[in-house]
């Protein structure tokens, strides 16, 4: 068959491979210059920055993504893990660096938390059953048709702690706020609130701390490269500078789509890794979708963004490993103004990755490359971000000066700022969001749009706004997704 995907980020580079390796002929258009999505990379003055996602976990998926595809991964990418994961920095002086040896993390934690060692190990324990409850019901399956519900366990849902907040469950099993607040952070890895996701997020910390923390060297961007490499071997085609501004149908069955210049591509099957609410309320025609489905797109909760400040700066900081987080005093007031007031934070938690550490060729000798995230509300009429940008620059690095990165603003030699209008100019994600859509509600992390358009014939969807959910290993899941509903429906 004839397949188009929109979109050279991760989702249409892996489907891409999947669907060259089942016979089919595709092609890849994609709105920018170079390949990525969001996994992207900036080089400037002898700096090179990862502009997306920092850490790699559950690698065996993308292991099964180039054995599908008859290649071998170390061909590839060089995976190595990270120790420390992590290292957490608390505004009272505590720093806690987590390891994948739980015995390490536990030392520490009878160091600033004694009464709560045990109660880490039951809550880790807790993880584990999360994810063995949900991987097969959720993550590994296409959740889109009543056979893929067929072998579920309707008591395990009862058992994924869904009907309280993810804040509920933690503050209930530790007595430390360092605890609490460190376990509290993980539902922002798929842009959340802990105070109003549910406690089946808890599953993350499992993925993390249990199954490892990962890093490709030479970045992260080095899967893009690969995933491109093994298109192009699959005889993929991948044109660039190519914006798509309609998919077109006859009677809702695919016909092909038009990009911005007006040249018409046909197609048999259209793979979208669009932004999915840019797909349903910009790109399919009216007529397509029902008033009811196109109301229910549009209410839909993105994620959080973020603020990003790429810094190269003319020194190194003992302080600081490849992952590091400076939290903020008051987590759920810093919540409260992302998702309610749409607000940047007064008090922001700040993660940076440092690279050089691992990799002394991202950065001059001597020198660091930090890509600095603070989470940001989405896109709204709150905050205008020509005018907000530079002064908040100024707020994040006053605070990392103030947390021990002494004279940061006397050693830049590089920084360049990336705002949540930035992520929507250039990705078109739904009002700026870093990851889809939002889990801040019961089934929200359930209910992200299906692999398949039931709407319209022919038209898959794949990436961080889909079913799974964002990150590297659920959005390499998206596309086995689509392609699996490909073969089931379209072969």
């Amino acid at each position: 068959m004839d397949i188009k995907i929109i979109g050279a980020g991760l989702g249409g580079l892996v489907a891409s491979c999947l669907l060259a390796q089942n016979g089919h002929e595709v092609t890849i258009l994609e709105k920018n210059s170079s390949p990525g999505g969001k996994i992207n990379q900036i080089s400037a003055g002898g700096y090179r920055f990862d502009t997306g996602p920092s850490l790699l976990t559950m690698p065996f998926i993308l292991e099964k993504l180039f054995e599908y595809c008859d290649v071998k991964i170390d061909d590839y990418l060089n995976i190595q893990p990270v120790d420390p994961i992590c290292r957490y920095f608390y505004p009272n002086g505590i720093q806690f660096d987590c390891y994948q040896d739980s015995s390490l993390n536990t030392a520490q934690i009878q160091q600033f938390a004694p009464d709560d060692v045990q109660s880490y190990k039951e809550f880790i324990a807790y993880a584990e059953q999360l994810f063995e409850r949900t991987k097969d019901a959720f993550l590994f399956n296409p959740l889109y048709g009543l056979s893929d519900l067929s072998e579920l366990h309707l008591m395990d849902f009862f058992k994924i702690d869904a009907f309280r907040t993810v804040s509920e469950r933690v503050d209930k099993q530790f007595k430390s706020e360092e605890l609490q607040q460190f376990f509290k952070r993980f539902t922002t890895y798929n842009g959340s609130s802990p105070y109003q996701a549910p406690a089946t997020l808890n599953v993350i910390p499992h993925v993390e701390l249990s199954m490892g923390g990962y890093y490709l060297d030479g970045g992260m961007y080095s899967l893009i490269e690969a995933l491109t490499s093994l298109a192009k071997r699959k005889n993929v085609t991948i044109q660039y500078d190519t914006e798509i501004k309609q998919i077109n149908t006859a009677k809702s069955n695919i016909k092909g789509v038009t990009d911005a210049e007006g040249n018409i591509h046909t197609a048999d099957i259209i793979v979208a890794n669009s932004d999915a609410s840019e797909t349903y309320l910009n790109l399919v025609d009216k007529e397509d979708i029902s008033i009811l489905k196109r109301k229910k797109v549009a209410n839909v909760e993105p994620s959080c963004s973020g603020f990003v400040l790429l810094l190269g700066i003319d020194k190194t900081y003992n302080a600081l490993t490849h992952h590091n987080i400076f939290f903020s005093q008051n987590y759920k007031q810093e919540f409260k103004q992302i998702f309610e007031d749409k607000v940047m934070p007064e008090d922001p938690t700040i993660y940076i990755a440092n690279t050089s550490h691992t990799n002394p060729e991202d950065a001059p000798e001597d020198s660091s490359n930090l890509f600095i995230l603070v989470n940001a509300p989405y896109l709204s009429d709150n905050i205008d971000w020509a005018n907000k940008k530079e002064q908040y620059k100024e707020k994040v690095i006053q605070k990392l000066q103030e947390q021990g990165l002494t004279d940061l603003s006397d050693h830049i030699e590089y920084s360049n700022v990336i705002t949540p209008k930035d992520f929507y100019q250039k990705y078109r994600s739904n009002k700026g969001s870093i990851y889809g859509t939002s889990s801040n509600s019961k089934l929200a992390a359930f209910m992200r749009p299906k692999n398949k358009s039931r709407a319209v014939k022919g038209l898959y969807l794949v990436g961080g706004s889909t079913h799974p959910g964002g990150g590297i290993p659920l959005v390499t899941l998206s596309a086995f997704h689509a392609v699996e509903l490909i073969n089931r429906f379209e072969e």
